[in-house]
């Protein structure tokens, strides 16, 4: 006897991963490395660069510690959204890849959520030795002034502009610069999903509309072959 999951039952398994995953990575590196601490994993192109994120998706900053807070409520309010609409696409047997996208995309933005408000509860700072987990003093900020966890770097290209490039010659480059999570790689995952989704949604509807006769053309063959009889 095969076990068929829902769609909804599928989702909140994917969620449940995501978050498993990418707050076990976190937790993982918050207590085994410092801030700057690097490992390189395959050689200068992937590198595992502890550092910790105050604001935005992949190290951006918002705003100090006014802008933190704001934007740790624009987070909940938009995942709660998020959800919300996510169940409602659900209940109306929306295209999979449309689903499963808002899925990642649901999944990551509550993977930073966790950080951003509890991180500064139950950890110490990083900051020339490694954190602790529930320390005795307390953590190193309040509720919703927690920073976001990134290890992920991969720097794949270095190099320096030519001299004849503008405004940038001579200036050394570096892609892919960011330093990103889990939870960040499942919201760009999830944004794609949600791309090829549309772009699957349009060009189906340019066939069929393309391959599909007008009602005034339709009405002319069947008056052609009510005369031919």
């Amino acid at each position: 006897m095969k076990l068929k999951l829902s769609r909804l039952q599928i989702s909140i398994f994917i969620i449940f991963m995501v978050l498993l995953v990418d707050q076990c990575v976190k937790i993982w590196i918050k207590t085994h490395f410092y801030i700057g601490q690097e490992v390189n994993v395959f050689g200068n192109w992937f590198i595992i660069h502890f550092t910790e994120n105050e604001g935005m998706a992949f190290g951006m900053k918002f705003g100090g510690e006014f802008g933190k807070l704001a934007l740790s409520l624009l987070r909940i309010i938009a995942v709660s959204f998020i959800g919300y609409y996510l169940v409602k696409l659900i209940k109306e047997n929306a295209p999979k890849l449309l689903t499963f996208g808002l899925t990642m995309i649901f999944a990551g933005a509550l993977g930073n959520i966790i950080d951003s408000a509890f991180y500064g509860l139950i950890f110490n700072e990083s900051y020339f030795h490694v954190a602790q987990l529930f320390p005795d003093g307390g953590g190193y900020g309040t509720f919703l002034h927690g920073k976001v966890v990134d290890m992920l770097y991969f720097p794949i290209l270095q190099g320096t502009y030519p001299d004849w490039v503008p405004l940038w010659g001579g200036q050394e480059f570096l892609f892919f610069r960011p330093v990103f999570n889990i939870a960040d790689s499942a919201i760009t995952l999830g944004v794609v999903l949600l791309i090829i989704s549309q772009r699957e949604s349009i060009f189906g509807r340019k066939k069929k509309t393309d391959f599909q006769e007008s009602p005034i053309e339709d009405a002319m063959n069947t008056t052609s072959s009510e005369e031919a009889v």
